[in-house]
């Protein structure tokens, strides 16, 4: 699987314009339509997240026109912007005046959009220090089942009316609700970074890892590719120049954290390897796990991308009795696979299934995306 890098032209005004109060309504239309006929949509945002959960049938309604920032305050660092709006634009407006989403968020294409980036909840190599794509947001509005919109939290991280429900539309890939509005809390850019690699083996890696941890030391990025440890340091000046030295190996590229952001090393090419790919998510100081297979690591060992034959079943097993779970991430390599995620335990199908019936009673937003029947 091979994804084309962001870089896209920066943006020459702060906000981004927005789409039309028309094409509001005929939004808001083709849900009520779909709600009186019990038609299943398929939301597509900009289709880069595709290969990520479960096929969905029905019709296909595109957020693509549902764009524009509604509000940007560098000030109070907190920016809300519409669903369809390209990540990339959002971002290069960020970068304007010194600021990102702190998350990281993967592309995985050129047309990446805000609402699928929150749907999907994923995060880039900087998750373990910064947190998650749910740790910054702050409200959302989003359309509910029958056609109306419903606004959730604020703009305020002490704003906590609706919060939960906010964060419930991260990672649910839109089968609660089509996301309208996100409002994010952001953060400046870093005054200086630099890349290091040092030469080492995944014990000692994790074991150097695990006692730098417990020390002021400005790494946003650890990640091991069998034989190397990439290490990423990130804040003043000062504090970068002196953990650098202190650390000592050899200076790295830095597009080296682009690339594995959108899974574009060559351990993520098809054309190298085209065994199944697996995301495991784990306590990071869990052992390497007894798996046939090639494995790289990132998030400090929290995350771990697997090439592996072996049975689903087999490698879900390994994950759960180290205390995480395994997520196949291309459902092209599914080999028979029909569940990417993992299936839920007794008691958590029975909270999703209320959550869906209450939410979406008709079953009208992305059905199957996640699990069947959901």
């Amino acid at each position: 699987m091979t994804h084309p890098q962001d870089q896209y032209p920066p943006q020459d005004a702060r906000t981004l314009p927005a789409r039309d109060h028309d094409a509001s309504e005929t939004l808001l239309e083709r849900v009520r339509q779909a709600a009186a006929t019990g038609t299943a949509l398929r939301l597509v945002g900009g289709g880069s997240k595709g290969f990520y959960g479960r096929p969905v049938a029905g019709e296909t309604l595109s957020l693509a026109e549902h764009t524009g920032i509604v509000n940007y305050d560098p000030v109070e660092l907190v920016v809300t912007v519409r669903a369809g709006t390209r990540l990339a634009d959002l971002q290069a407006v960020l970068a304007q005046e010194g600021q990102q989403l702190p998350f990281e968020p993967p592309h995985f294409g050129e047309n990446a959009t805000v609402g699928g980036t929150v749907a999907c909840g994923l995060s880039g190599p900087r998750r373990p220090w910064a947190g998650s794509v749910r740790d910054f947001v702050l409200g959302t509005r989003m359309i509910t089942h029958d056609g109306k919109r419903l606004h959730f939290g604020g703009e305020v991280m002490k704003n906590v009316a609706g919060y939960d429900l906010s964060r419930l539309m991260v990672g649910a890939q839109g089968t609660l609700g089509i996301i309208d509005e996100v409002s994010f809390k952001v953060l400046p850019r870093p005054a200086a970074s630099a890349t290091l690699r040092l030469e080492m083996g995944l014990g000692d890696a994790m074991a150097r890892l695990a006692e730098w941890g417990r020390k002021p030391m400005p790494i946003t990025g650890a990640a091991h590719d069998g034989e190397t440890l990439h290490l990423r340091l990130e804040g003043g000046a000062s504090s970068v120049a002196n953990t650098q030295a202190q650390l000592g190996g050899e200076p790295d590229d830095t597009a080296f954290w682009t690339q594995l952001r959108e899974l574009e090393l060559a351990f993520f090419s098809r054309r190298h390897d085209d065994r199944p790919l697996w995301r495991l998510s784990l306590p990071h100081r869990a052992p390497p796990l007894a798996l046939d297979g090639d494995t790289l690591v990132d998030w400090a060992g929290a995350q771990r991308w697997l090439r592996s034959e072996l049975p689903a079943a087999t490698i879900r097993q390994h994950a759960a009795q180290a205390g995480g779970h395994a997520t196949l991430v291309d459902r092209d390599r599914a080999h028979g696979v029909d569940a990417p995620f993992t299936p839920l335990s007794v008691v958590m199908d029975k909270y999703h299934r209320q959550l869906k019936a209450k939410l979406d009673p008709k079953g009208i937003f992305n059905p199957g995306r996640l699990y069947e029947g959901l």
